[in-house]
């Protein structure tokens, strides 16, 4: 009996636990289904979360948009000028973001409408950027000028420049404002000559010329004839203002760049410093003379020219001997000067002379003879002689100016002209050795004899 007991709580014990077991399996599937349908049902209605706008990649911010201002293209213009001179960025231009500006917040549109976008110009960058523009735009003033060749006188016309420092306000203004154009402060350049400076407003008419001649192969001559004639050329004489050759060509010196050349003293022709600025002032007296200007001082040379007529000549010598003319005339004249090809040209230039024709005529009154003189010479053979200047007669003579007003002579003017005897040096040698050479013949070169004691040209 106790055997039956046992086992038979044995089997309730067992029974016990097969229950509990099989109550938990139960609890556990329970949970598992319900667990399941949950997260099915959190899987069907969760919403994805969103992120915020300025962690997107690529999302525009203010200071982004800020800077991207600074790449807009910028129509550059200049008061004045109706067309645009340039297409830059407001970077190029010096323009900056300005970050106090940024922080104060506000949509860029609004902030543009009012002027106040985040920008600001660095001076310096705008500056440099500024003057870039004004070497490459800027247009220089034309100052007005004579054309003596042609005889016309040309205009000035001003030039037009960018104001850089000016502009440096307006870049600023127009960035804060988003304006797609800029137009820089300009200002007219006026020319330095003004056709009103320039003294005279006619110079169409020839009113009077005279031209020598001169060989070319006398280089420093030829230097100096060009070195005084530049400083001559385009001079505006005033209505009845008087001009001096001295004071406009000054000092020939060899500081000034004049040479050695034949010059005339006391009567002979030797080597002295600027020579042939004789020709340059005989050159200038035969156009006054034509053109009808006041003579108020001249001096003829000691002997005569061989490149002017006898009588019509004008010596000069720094700084006391000097010709001096003067504008008769109630309207300016000017003086063109040319040297070139072995010739000597000036004309004097203006309005129409009010003279139909001026007369030169030169009358012989006395005749000199010149004597000879002998000089020794050592090295030349004896007994052998070389001419070393030929000789020439001196003269005394009447020169007369003539104003004619069709066959009517309106005026005469008359001067005594007064030209010393040339005389004439012989080199004969004294040196007794047989082998004693002969020197180099010198060219001669000498003025005429007047062929008649009666002379006239006119114009």
């Amino acid at each position: 009996m106790s055997g039956t007991r046992v086992h038979q709580r044995g089997a309730v014990l067992f029974g016990v636990a097969g229950g509990m077991f099989a109550a938990s399996a139960g609890l556990a599937a329970t949970y598992y289904v319900l667990a399941t349908r949950s997260e099915a049902k959190a899987a069907t209605t969760a919403k994805p979360a969103v992120a915020e706008p300025d962690r997107l990649a690529g999302a525009a911010t203010p200071a982004s948009e800020a800077e991207a201002l600074l790449t807009k293209p910028v129509g550059v213009q200049v008061s004045g000028i109706p067309y645009p001179i340039a297409k830059l960025t407001w970077r190029d231009l010096g323009v900056e973001v300005d970050p106090d500006e940024l922080a104060r917040g506000g949509a860029l549109a609004d902030r543009a409408a009012k002027g106040a976008l985040p920008l600001r110009v660095d001076r310096d960058k705008a500056t440099k950027a500024l003057l870039a523009l004004k070497a490459r735009c800027d247009k220089a003033p034309i100052d007005a000028y004579l054309d003596l060749e042609d005889r016309i006188i040309h205009d000035d016309a001003p030039g037009q420049g960018i104001d850089a420092w000016g502009s440096l306000g307006r870049i600023e203004a127009a960035a804060r404002q988003g304006a797609p154009t800029l137009e820089l402060v300009g200002v007219a350049v006026p020319a330095a000559v003004t056709k009103q400076g320039l003294g005279i407003t006619e110079i169409s008419n020839v009113m009077g010329h005279y031209m020598t001649r001169f060989p070319v192969t006398d280089r420093d001559r030829n230097f100096n004839l060009k070195l005084a004639a530049s400083k001559i050329n385009g001079t505006v004489i005033a209505p009845h203002e008087e001009w001096s050759f001295n004071k406009q060509v000054g000092e020939r010196s060899e500081k000034e760049g004049y040479k050695i050349a034949h010059v005339i003293t006391a009567g002979e022709m030797v080597d002295g410093l600027a020579g042939g600025t004789c020709q340059i002032s005989t050159t200038v007296f035969g156009a006054a003379f034509f053109a009808g200007l006041d003579i108020v001082k001249t001096t003829n040379h000691s002997r005569p020219s061989v490149y002017t007529p006898l009588g019509f000549d004008a010596t000069v010598v720094w700084p006391d001997t000097d010709l001096v003319l003067k504008n008769p005339y109630d309207f300016p004249i000017v003086l063109h000067y040319r040297v070139a090809n072995g010739e000597a040209l000036v004309e004097v230039l203006g309005d129409k002379r009010p003279f139909d024709k001026v007369e030169f005529t030169r009358k012989v009154l006395e005749e000199t003879p010149y004597s000879t003189e002998e000089r020794l010479d050592e090295e030349m053979p004896d007994g052998q002689t070389m001419l070393d200047q030929a000789g020439f007669n001196g003269y005394k003579l009447t020169r007369f100016r003539r104003f004619w007003q069709g066959k009517k002579m309106v005026r005469e003017q008359k001067w005594t002209v007064n030209y010393k005897p040339v005389t004439e040096y012989v080199r004969r040698g004294t040196n007794k050795d047989p082998d004693a050479k002969m020197p180099p013949v010198k060219e001669i070169h000498g003025p005429k004899a007047p062929s008649s004691e009666e002379f006239t040209m006119f114009q």
